[in-house]
């Protein structure tokens, strides 16, 4: 695959039919002496039917801006919009709302149910917002997860890798406009990371499901269509269609920048 860059922070043309976005987005954390700029005026668009990933250092903001977009944290200023929805001037409850019904999530920690089955832990969110599960949206996941020989097992019954992707099927099986994934691998050793990703690339390409993914792994990265890089809670570079090396590079790049 080629390589693209483009240093600017404009919009890409990948995402002209984007999923989510945001204008002038500022997150501030403190006040006086202990002020922390943990976005600094961010415009991004995120394509629909399309796999983003975020990198940069720790504290460059790209768990803020994650949790910023999926309404799990709110800017000091700016605007979100998410599948149409502006959701940056939402209550409490109206995000509730979204989240659960055009949010899907995978955190770094599996965050399993230990005492619920597979199935069980796939459509708690569904069952705990009393919708209905689509049976054909359920074996469609399960199928893609590969899981279907382990929906009766229990957490402490699969491998670490089974209950990373048990928590990707929960994240999809509601039919999620986006999904938003926080180093997903972080705690799964390479075949397992690779069973995940796999999977969410197979989202993309097959289910046309949207995905965010923080990452610090180059080769995790490389899974996307899309890189951004952050530093200083902004953004400052892009790659398109990625490779692990054209990662590695643009990292050493970005590294070299920062200390000249």
């Amino acid at each position: 695959m080629g390589r693209h860059a483009a240093t600017s922070a404009e919009p890409s043309p990948l995402a002209a039919d984007a999923v989510a976005t945001a204008r002038h987005l500022t997150k501030i954390y403190g006040s006086g002496e202990t002020k922390v700029v943990a976005l600094d005026d961010v415009d991004v668009d995120f394509g629909r039917g399309r796999f983003t990933a975020i990198m940069g250092p720790s504290g460059s903001g790209k768990s803020t801006l994650m949790h910023c977009m999926a309404g799990l944290d709110s800017p000091t200023s700016g605007t979100i919009v998410v599948d149409g929805l502006e959701i940056s001037g939402m209550t409490q409850r109206e995000l509730t709302k979204v989240r659960r019904n055009r949010i899907g999530f995978v955190f770094q920690a599996y965050n399993l149910i230990p005492t619920l089955t597979a199935r069980e832990n796939i459509t708690l969110p569904l069952d705990i917002a009393r919708a209905e599960v689509d049976q054909s949206r359920f074996d469609q996941v399960v199928d893609a997860v590969r899981l279907r020989d382990r929906l009766h097992h229990r957490p402490s019954e699969l491998s670490g890798g089974q209950q990373q992707r048990v928590a990707c099927a929960r994240a999809l099986v509601g039919n999620p406009s986006v999904v938003f994934a926080d180093e997903p691998t972080g705690n799964l050793d390479s075949r397992a990371a690779a069973e995940v990703l796999n999977f969410l690339r197979h989202s993309v390409d097959e289910l046309g499901q949207s995905v965010v993914m923080v990452t610090h792994e180059a080769t995790a990265a490389s899974y996307a269509d899309r890189i951004l890089f952050l530093a200083d809670g902004r953004i400052v570079h892009e790659l398109l269609d990625p490779t692990r090396d054209s990662v590695l590079a643009t990292l050493a790049e970005l590294t070299t920048a920062e200390v000249h």
